[in-house]
Order: structure tokens, then C-alpha cells, then sequence
């Protein structure tokens, strides 16, 4: 009785790239991907109204690395003074502060759309 996938790459175990060997037997490091280019990314900044009428001024486009998010948003929270979060890949201010992180973004290297 032959197997449904016999001498394809489903029946061959995997193997490391680097190495050669099997992956349970490899001890490569991994390799660490550097965090995306700034000035590759198109960011869009919006204004939201929320419900009782609150302004939230939302950063999106962004890659979802969340260290990254992390640090932008602490960047722009001090720009402008005010609390914020990440929420879902977005950057989210509390109030309008579109022209300051507009300008803020630029001067980190991001096109703003």
C-alpha cells in the first residue's frame, strides 16, 4: 500500500536551511529580522469622534511589530502630551493632536499620507 504523499516534501521531515540538518537536531540561532524602515511605511493620521462627543486622534499603516508600536506611541505621548494606546495595530491618542503627529512622524522618517 503506497502513502498519499510518498516522495514528496510532505513525507521528507524538515530540515534546517542554514545547516542542513534535521530541525529537531539543528542549533543555529535564529536569525533575528531588523525592524522595518520608517521611511517605507505609509502612515495615515485621522481624527475620531467618539461616543460623549471625545476626540481620538488614530495612527494607522503602521508594521505591526509591537515593540515598535511601543516606543512610537511613548514618543508621541510625550509629544503631545496626553495618554494613548495600541489597539489592533493602531496607534490611538486621546484628543486632536493630528498636526503634531503629523509633524512629529515626519521628523521621524515616516510619509505621511
Amino acid at each position: 500500500m503506497s502513502r498519499l504523499f510518498a516522495g514528496t516534501p510532505f513525507d521528507r521531515p524538515p530540515t534546517c536551511d542554514r545547516c542542513g540538518q534535521l530541525e529537531s537536531e539543528c542549533h543555529c540561532e535564529p536569525v533575528a529580522e531588523p525592524p522595518p524602515d520608517p521611511s517605507k511605511q505609509n502612515v495615515k493620521v485621522r481624527l475620531d469622534r467618539r461616543k460623549n462627543k471625545r476626540l481620538v486622534t488614530v495612527v494607522w499603516g503602521l508594521a505591526p511589530d509591537a515593540t515598535q508600536l511601543r516606543s512610537l506611541l511613548s514618543k508621541l505621548q510625550s509629544t503631545c502630551g496626553s495618554g494613548g494606546s495600541v489597539q489592533d495595530g493602531t496607534i490611538e491618542l486621546q484628543g486632536d493632536h493630528v498636526d503634531r503627529v503629523r509633524n512629529e512622524l515626519k521628523q521621524l522618517g515616516y510619509k505621511i499620507r
